[in-house]
């Protein structure tokens, strides 16, 4: 799981087309909307992806978050394995301020979370689906989150359906030699 921010961009001026033999002219000047944050889990053995745009990344929209990945992307798992970074965000007293107490025990019971160690976010794959996400669909200005929002539903659909994968090929050997500093000595 990982999320990203994305600003909203209006062009402020009408970009002039391509021609033969001339590249198309965009201005650099543009108009700023605000952000929009997205969130990202991803099943990468399975090619299943859930993506949802939010206005905020606060404690109560990860927790939302969460709890869609547990009822509504896995919802026959005893326990989900979670993979993240250590965002301040991503703590059990989110469960807390966005639930009922019996809910937000749930919520925290169903999962294990494990966090990427500091500066390896990169270990994190929905960071990999984040990447084919912009390059595929949001590389370019958007100035509404609702057009963000179709763009992103008709991306995960489209990936979803081709259960597209992510040729991982990162291996346990090469994090130790990587990774050496972060793994303790015996």
């Amino acid at each position: 799981m990982d999320e990203s921010p994305k600003q909203l961009i209006e062009d402020a001026r009408i970009s002039v087309p391509m021609k033969p033999g001339q590249e198309a002219r965009v201005d650099y000047e543009y108009i700023r909307h605000g952000v929009a944050n997205i969130f990202m889990a991803s099943e990468p053995l399975r090619g299943r992806r859930l993506v949802e745009v939010t206005e905020f990344k606060t404690k109560k929209e990860w927790a939302k978050f969460i709890k869609r990945i547990s009822d509504e992307f896995c919802p026959n798992a005893q326990k989900i394995t979670l993979v993240m970074d250590n965002f301040k965000t991503h703590d059990p007293s989110a469960f807390y301020e966005a639930f009922e107490p019996e809910e937000a025990k749930r919520l925290w019971d169903r999962f294990e979370f494990v966090y990427t160690p500091k500066h390896g976010s990169w270990l994190n794959m929905a960071e990999i689906e984040l990447h084919v996400l912009t390059g595929q669909c949001l590389n370019r200005h958007i100035s509404t989150r609702e057009k963000i929002e179709t763009e992103v539903n008709a991306w995960q659909n489209h990936r979803n359906n081709k259960e597209a994968t992510i040729n991982w090929q990162f291996k346990k050997e090469d994090a130790r030699i990587k990774l050496k500093r972060l793994y303790p000595s015996i």
